[in-house]
């Protein structure tokens, strides 16, 4: 998760009562078609071959709330996008801009009209406490010519060519001209001819993969998710968390989540050079710090080593070299995976020499720890897993074996320290959080005694006012949700196969998303977006569920007898 919290603080100290949503979702175009020669890991659908070996700064708040507010249902219905008479005048004039300039342009914006009905404010959130307020800080982020990455302002109209992240200046012109909203970002020096195309290479980046989901319900946010992770891509493999100034550094973390969508859609190549800069970066004994700059250079501050950054990166190689089908270039990626590969295993087997567990560390929340977490455990042996069935690829068979005796001995501590509380964020006991998912396919390879019925009944404890979840059940209750768990636990229900429980969370993420379509890090008591927008984790996660709905319908598929 991207728990950038704690420097928002300061910006979360506003509260607000809860009212009714206000979100608009801008209609983007259709499937692009996907060339005849794919590149290496292309996947094609189908059961997957029997030999094919998952911030800022500190959370908005991690203490127990005195008294819990009423929880909203564990699985969410759908928000709607309201058009009644509480629908902002941003809203309403956002709208007959984006016509406008449709119209003007022959087509280049594509405006949704909402068929939806704004949903009353029930009794039961009016009388609830204030909540917490946190601003959006963007709709979204575009890329320009020289590859230069620019926020959309919040509020502003995003004139996209169709298919792209990708603004068009002779439409960001006539939206400008017409005023009535804040200024569009722009793109000094670039030509229409050039901003086409980019455009044009967005289109061909996404053909050169798959869209999951086409066809469906959510291929518009898969799509825009996926346009989002590439612009979140810099060149040389870092991929930012986010384009908000303090979410613009690589956390090893992230960047296994996001390698691991880019393979599983088509985008090995584009994984891989994930992977390089953590290799690049990492220290000579495999320790990852918190974070990156972008350019390699070092950390950003002096928050230290966070072990499960070891854990992450392991577990992203293995996720990464499952999804490229010929033996030759799997070999052949491992090898260049290898110095990561060795570094991080001979890392892990020093965190759990002594008892079979890491010490403590600083996990996805982001704060200090005296305890050791469930969330810095389970990354650890996911990690020693992985490497014991990636590094026989490179020839180092006996290097394998050390790692896969390491991975059985410490889940059996795994589960020895934390079963007994139920799986809780410390092996002491207390409130469950999202680490229960690590414990699951396709973290571990299979659950520990439990660790499904932990995961589920985990849920409900976390829920927010808004239906999302927050990243533990004790973390502070401000009605906020977090997009990086309610993400998460969509994928792992799509993993188990509770389709149903999976488009629930899918929902929410779909219903709350900016005017760019991006996903927010947060949503609202009230289902406004909040803090940066996009953020990288989340559209990962989004991605490898919908990926995982069209594995599982397509093995389901196999599974049928031949017609006749």
């Amino acid at each position: 998760m991207q728990d950038h919290a704690a420097v928002v603080d300061d910006e979360a100290a506003a509260v607000v009562v809860p009212v009714a949503p206000a979100v608009l979702l801008l209609d983007r175009p259709g499937p692009a078609t996907a060339p005849d020669a794919p590149r290496r890991g292309r996947r094609a659908r189908g059961p997957r071959p029997a030999d094919a070996p998952h911030a800022s700064d500190a959370p908005d708040g991690n203490s127990t709330a005195a008294s819990r507010r009423a929880q909203a249902p564990a699985r969410p219905s759908r928000p709607t996008a309201p058009t009644g008479p509480g629908t902002s005048r941003r809203t309403l004039v956002r709208c007959a801009t984006a016509a406008t300039v449709a119209v003007l342009l022959g087509g280049a914006v594509a405006p949704h009209t909402p068929d939806r009905a704004a949903p009353a404010v029930e009794p039961a959130l009016a009388s609830l406490p204030a909540y917490a307020h946190i601003d959006l800080y963007q709709e979204g982020v575009t890329v320009a010519g020289g590859g230069r990455r620019t926020a959309v302002e919040t509020g502003s109209a995003a004139p996209f060519f169709a298919g792209t992240h990708v603004l068009d200046p002779a439409a960001v012109t006539l939206v400008d001209a017409l005023g009535g909203l804040p200024r569009t970002a722009a793109s000094p020096g670039s030509s229409r001819a050039d901003a086409a195309r980019l455009a044009a290479g967005q289109r061909a980046w996404l053909a050169e993969g798959t869209v999951p989901g086409t066809g469906g319900a959510y291929e518009d946010m898969a799509r825009a998710a996926l346009l989002d992770l590439h612009t979140l891509d810099l060149p040389g493999g870092a991929a930012v968390a986010g384009w908000s100034q303090r979410w613009r550094y690589v956390w090893p973390r992230d960047s296994a989540f996001v390698t691991v969508a880019l393979a599983r859609t088509g985008h090995v190549d584009d994984a891989l050079e994930v992977l390089g800069f953590l290799d690049r970066v990492q220290a000579p004994d495999g320790s990852f710090e918190a974070r990156y700059e972008p350019d390699g250079s070092g950390p950003p501050d002096d928050r230290g080593v966070q072990t499960d950054g070891t854990g992450w990166a392991l577990w992203a190689a293995g996720m990464v070299l499952a999804e490229i089908r010929d033996p030759d270039e799997r070999r052949a990626a491992a090898e260049q995976l290898r110095p990561l590969v060795v570094r991080s295993t001979d890392h892990a087997l020093d965190l759990v020499a002594r008892t079979g567990l890491p010490p403590a560390s600083a996990d996805y929340w982001e704060t200090p720890e005296e305890e050791l977490t469930l969330g810095t455990a389970a990354p650890i042996v996911a990690g020693l897993e992985q490497a014991a069935a990636v590094l026989p690829l490179t020839g180092d068979t006996a290097l394998a074996h050390v790692a896969a005796d390491a991975a059985a001995r410490s889940r059996v501590e795994l589960v020895r320290a934390f079963a007994p509380t139920g799986y809780a964020r410390y092996a002491a006991g207390g409130h469950r959080d999202a680490a229960t998912a690590f414990l699951l396919p396709p973290f571990l390879r299979v659950p520990p005694p439990g660790a499904r019925t932990a995961w589920r009944e985990s849920a409900p404890t976390m829920v927010r006012a808004a239906s999302g979840l927050a990243p533990g059940a004790g973390w502070r209750d401000d009605g906020v949700s977090w997009t990086p768990q309610t993400s998460l636990y969509a994928w792992l229900a799509a993993e188990s196969g509770d389709a149903p429980l999976a488009r629930g969370w899918l929902d929410f993420l779909d219903g709350h998303r900016t005017a760019t379509g991006s996903i927010p890090e947060k949503v609202l008591a009230d289902g406004s977006p909040a803090a940066v927008a996009p953020l990288a984790w989340s559209a990962a996660c989004v991605v490898l569920a919908l990926d995982a709905l069209d594995r599982r319908a397509d093995l389901r598929t196999s599974d049928l007898p031949p017609p006749g």
